[in-house]
């Protein structure tokens, strides 16, 4: 491993290459159910898929979207869609008709490839009419049958090649647009700073349409690793995957975690783990030390980040023990200031907001310049970087030994085993059943998930209807929106202003 990571910039597809290019033709690359592709064969159907999207999305910049479990089609075509020129927009299996058909619409995808369930789940006008619907399935077996190879792009790193869903504040979900370089340089930091090396293999258990996910795979492979992804029911299946196939890295969120310390891990998990990555919430003293008591040898490493600049902070595995909840120091290709209320760099101990710059900030927020203007602001003018900086609005303090710790966010965002959630689309969908006339969504503290959904409604007064919002909820959206208790209300509190008086509510429902 480099004293420092190479920031050198090719395009984002060129990272099917790197195996190859590092002598590990013949090493595994990505192990499915069925069968096992090497680089080599990684290489050769990257060029496979990207020859026939090419040929079926002949338009540069065209948004081709995906919706389907983690396999070979999702695994391979954030390179494939890079190198045909084209952007992969990939849509969480987790989520529903209505969130997709949002994602399809508001991106404008001229392609959707998604398994049969999903697809069938569609309704008329859900995609747009110029939209082609092709099932994962009937996607693999053409782009096998093409003749044609796409070698490697020669796009313009700047070019944008992703744009991936994030829930807001408010409103609906919001596409965050990467370019090459900042999926590239993503990769590479995080190669580096893992230490990641050919021998590596990498379980992928988190969703791919998250960039924590997706990075699973393009460090591992710029690395010349081989990945393992999966879909897993239950905990226990992560053991068992881990065993199976001699896991050396794991990233998860806190619940996971808590749930995989509950289980009893055979010598053959534990002995292959070099390294487990948490982002998506902070690790407890208690969490922190149960892993350490499972994985004695392992390298734990607590890291923060933001769809908007990927990932921003991680903790030296070395420091995990004695600064358990420290956020930890930028990542390589980061710039980390600390700006207090007057626009000053904050002092040591100081409060302020985080704010990230660089190369890894993203170009915006997909055809919304509103919502971009608002988080993607000039940098701070003690930027070494300068250009333009996300300004995350978390609070954190840098302390003397220059680690920062979180303390708290500025939005109303709710963070619920490892997914960020708009309040206001769980209250439009309560709305929307006619059942209620007021909705107000909480993110309540929870051991085991981080923060709960806790739903305020004021409404209908039938016991019945009453029973049926739940179920009306279920079926509208996916499960981890899905309020863990819902409270019904005569009457909801109201500020000064004549609003709701959410923050009433949540001191309320915390107590």
């Amino acid at each position: 491993m480099p004293s420092e990571p190479d920031p050198t910039v090719r395009p984002l597809d060129h990272i099917a290459e790197r195996g190859v290019e590092c002598g590990h033709a013949e090493a595994p690359a990505l192990v499915l159910r069925d069968r096992v592709l090497n680089h080599e064969e990684l290489r050769q159907r990257v060029a496979q898929l990207a020859a026939w999207l090419a040929s079926e999305v002949p338009d540069g910049g065209a948004r081709v979207a995906s919706w389907a479990a983690k396999g070979e089609l999702t695994c391979l075509l954030p390179l494939a869609a890079a190198r045909a020129g084209l952007v992969h927009v990939p849509i969480n299996p987790l989520l529903k008709r209505a969130q997709a058909a949002h994602i399809l619409a508001d991106s404008g995808s001229v392609m959707l490839i998604g398994n049969k369930a999903r697809i069938a789940s569609l309704e008329d006008g859900d995609a747009p009419a110029d939209c082609t619907v092709i099932e994962e399935k009937e996607a693999l077996e053409r782009a096998s049958a093409h003749s044609d190879k796409l070698g490697p792009s020669v796009s313009d790193p700047d070019d944008l090649t992703a744009i991936l869903y994030t829930s807001g504040s408010t409103g609906r979900p919001k596409g965050v647009m990467l370019s090459h370089a900042n999926l590239w340089l993503g990769a590479v930091s995080v190669a580096h700073y893992l230490k990641l090396a050919a021998n590596d293999v990498t379980l992928a258990v988190l969703p791919l349409s998250f960039d924590y996910g997706q990075n699973q795979l393009l460090s591992t492979w710029y690395a010349g690793g081989a990945v393992v992804p999966l879909d897993y029911l239950f905990p226990k299946d992560v053991v068992k995957a881990c065993a199976k196939h001699k896991i050396t890295t794991l990233a998860a969120v806190p619940p996971l975690w808590v749930q995989l310390t509950e289980l009893d891990w055979p010598d053959e998990a534990v002995l292959t783990m070099r390294r487990m990555t948490n982002s998506g919430g902070a690790l407890t003293t208690d969490l922190v030390g149960d892993l350490r008591g499972i994985f004695p040898d392992s390298d734990l490493y607590p890291m923060y980040g933001l769809t908007e600049a990927f990932r921003s902070t991680y903790l030296d595995p070395d420091l995990v023990d004695s600064h358990p909840t420290s956020m930890g120091k930028a990542i390589p290709f980061a710039e980390i200031l600390v700006i207090d209320d007057a626009g000053e760099v904050a002092e040591p101990g100081e409060e302020g907001e985080l704010v990230h710059c660089g190369p890894l900030v993203a170009q915006g927020y997909w055809q919304d310049p509103e919502r971009t203007a608002v988080r993607f602001k000039p940098a701070p003018a003690q930027s070494s970087y300068g250009g333009t900086a996300v300004w995350s609005g978390d609070r954190v303090r840098r302390e003397e030994n220059d680690l920062l710790y979180f303390v708290g966010r500025r939005d109303a965002m709710i963070k619920s085993a490892g997914n960020r959630i708009s309040p206001a689309e769980i209250e439009e969908a309560a709305i929307a059943t006619d059942l209620v006339s007021e909705a107000v969504a909480l993110g309540i503290p929870d051991e085991r998930l981080g923060h709960a959904v806790h739903l305020v409604v004021r409404g209908t007064d039938d016991d019945d209807e009453r029973k049926a919002l739940a179920k009306a909820l279920l079926k509208d959206l996916p499960n981890f929106m899905q309020p863990k208790v819902i409270h019904w209300r005569d009457s909801m509190p109201l500020n000064p202003n004549g609003k709701i008086d959410r923050t009433a509510l949540l001191k309320e429902l915390s107590q």
